[in-house]
């Protein structure tokens, strides 16, 4: 709910100082469906890595408990499904790396160790940010997404395929869960 609401207040932020919303990655892809197409893909690949290849390799459980929940309950997946669209794909995406890469890059600069301590600072940000709800393992694979997210970031400049890959990760975790595969997925590649 409160990424949401950051990515809502950056957006009016925007729109009242007339910045131009490019500053903050807003840029039209050439291409919508090749966009959508490919971030949706990389978005769920990016999700089975995280989950059967980095965090057992972190010592992560293979179930995350707070989100149990979520098992065989298809109302609840939808909700989370929805929730995370809006939440993940536009409010951290417009907040995390939108808004602080812009302000950001007008304390530090445009040059490469300012957009590297910029994907450094922000995806520490990101990380803790997930650490009420998810503990350790939350901050650990958070803060990996937000190094992605924020390295492709800084190269693009176009967040709106960041937008549909980190809800495309999100949705493939609900899915996941929902399916009971979490421990699976995460034993996959080490058993």
């Amino acid at each position: 709910m409160t990424a949401a609401i950051l990515g809502a207040l950056v957006v009016v932020w925007v729109w009242q100082t007339h910045k131009p919303w490019r500053d903050i990655g807003y840029v039209r892809p050439r291409s919508w469906v090749r966009t959508i197409t490919i971030a949706i893909l990389l978005g769920a690949v990016f999700k089975l890595v995280m989950k059967a290849v980095v965090m057992p390799i972190l010592g992560a459980d293979p179930i995350n408990q707070p989100y149990q929940y979520l098992v065989g309950n298809p109302a609840a997946a939808v909700e989370a499904v929805f929730a995370v669209i809006i939440f993940a794909g536009f409010g951290e995406e417009t907040f995390f790396r939108g808004f602080l890469f812009e302000r950001l890059g007008k304390l530090l600069g445009s040059g490469a160790l300012a957009k590297v301590t910029i994907v450094l600072v922000t995806s520490v940000l990101f990380g803790l940010a997930h650490y009420a709800d998810q503990g350790i393992a939350g901050v650990e694979q958070a803060m990996i997404t937000g190094l992605t997210f924020g390295t492709i970031f800084a190269v693009t400049g176009s967040l709106f395929p960041l937008m549909i890959a980190h809800a495309a990760f999100d949705v493939a975790a609900i899915a996941i869960i929902y399916w009971d595969l979490e421990s699976k997925v995460a034993h996959l590649i080490f058993s």
